[in-house]
């Protein structure tokens, strides 16, 4: 087994453990270790992130409760400008008391240490094509340059020939016009 290591999102559980019904709460304010996640968005290294926690204590372990709060950085993945987008996550874990498979997480000398679970949350609620606002234009294809408003992407309605005829009926029939077309 790895030897322990204290890191800043190490927490004393020394108070709850084995004693079903104990809780606290508990809030922290740390500076990410390192870069998390990649490509176009990431929490830089050194961004604070906030964890409002809640331990409670059960029979099997120490049943976790975290909301996570901190700030990604990056660029729209439409128009490349810089963008900052707040992210909020939540996850509950258990850390076990004893080795067992049934268990991701243990508790290590009366410590439970959150850094994997508050990588894995942040990571996975980043954003696959992070936009700097919901209607963002993009780039001009043809000149590269950032597009204030929207293409114009309407395409003139064609007809299919095989129903021109059809079309006419609909075009005669709004007009009010009842006849069929034909002679009497």
């Amino acid at each position: 087994m790895a030897k322990f290591v204290k890191t800043p999102f190490t927490i004393e559980v020394y108070d709850l453990m084995h004693r079903p019904g104990e809780h606290r709460e508990r809030e922290l304010d740390i500076a990410a270790p390192e870069k998390l996640g990649e490509g176009i968005i990431a929490v830089p290294a050194g961004e604070n992130i906030h964890l409002d926690l809640r331990l409670e204590s059960l029979g099997d372990g120490i049943l976790v409760t975290a909301e996570v709060e901190t700030t990604a950085l990056g660029e729209c993945g439409r128009c490349l400008e810089p963008i900052e987008q707040d992210l909020e996550v939540e996850f509950q874990e258990l850390f076990a008391y004893s080795v067992d498979e049934a268990f991701d997480y243990e508790v290590h000398d009366d410590h439970v240490d959150l850094e994997p679970l508050v990588r894995e949350a942040v990571v996975l609620a980043l954003p696959f094509q992070p936009v700097c606002r919901p209607d963002c234009a993009g780039l001009d294809p043809e000149t590269g340059e950032r597009l204030a408003e929207p293409l114009d992407t309407t395409l003139e309605e064609t007809i299919d020939p095989r129903w021109a005829a059809l079309s006419q009926l609909t075009a005669s029939a709004d007009n009010g016009d009842t006849s069929t077309g034909k002679k009497k």
